[in-house]
């Protein structure tokens, strides 16, 4: 098993703050995560809105961490959200990830979980969570969902990376 080799270039260096934002937000773009959409129920119906920033916590209780956008229009509803269920995507559903990134995020919900939280079929992977924990996270919350049930398939992940989508691709 070998290694590519990979040219390096100069690395660019600053110190993070309102000057620099755009040099931030490229640094870490560098790292590749998958893409989820996440939804909860609200008076109004059911909301949904694409996320990166997911991850696990803990094994023992099942934990997992998503933090929405303080800016987005959408934010209140997934802050004080009681239940909600993050949804990891797959290759073959960049549309879904682009319906919910775009707009409203509000939607017509076939399925829901016996909490009343909105269900897309066919995701990677579900994670059904109550809420455990909310934290500051400065423009952004830090929620923490407490997983009630998980499903999954089989299937390639969509991934973002660098302000777009892809693919992954096995083979180095």
């Amino acid at each position: 098993m070998g290694f590519m080799a990979v040219e390096q270039q100069e690395a660019t260096r600053f110190t993070p703050g309102p000057e620099t934002a755009r040099l931030m937000r490229e640094a870490l773009g560098r790292f590749v995560t998958g893409v989820t959409v996440v939804t909860a129920p609200t008076p109004q119906g059911p909301i949904g809105i694409t996320a990166n920033s997911f991850t696990s916590v803990s094994l023992d209780p099942a934990l997992v961490l998503w933090c929405p956008a303080r800016a987005s229009r959408r934010f209140a509803h997934f802050d004080g959200a009681e239940h909600f269920a993050i949804h990891v995507l797959g290759a073959d559903q960049l549309d879904l990830a682009r319906q919910f990134a775009a707009g409203a995020g509000g939607f017509e919900a076939d399925q829901h979980s016996p909490e009343g939280i909105p269900l897309l079929p066919g995701t990677l992977a579900r994670f059904d969570c109550a809420l455990h924990a909310a934290h500051d996270g400065g423009d952004h919350s830090i929620v923490v969902g407490r997983v009630l049930r998980a499903e999954l398939r089989a299937g390639a992940p969509l991934v973002f990376s660098g302000g777009d989508y892809g693919q992954f691709s096995s083979g180095l």
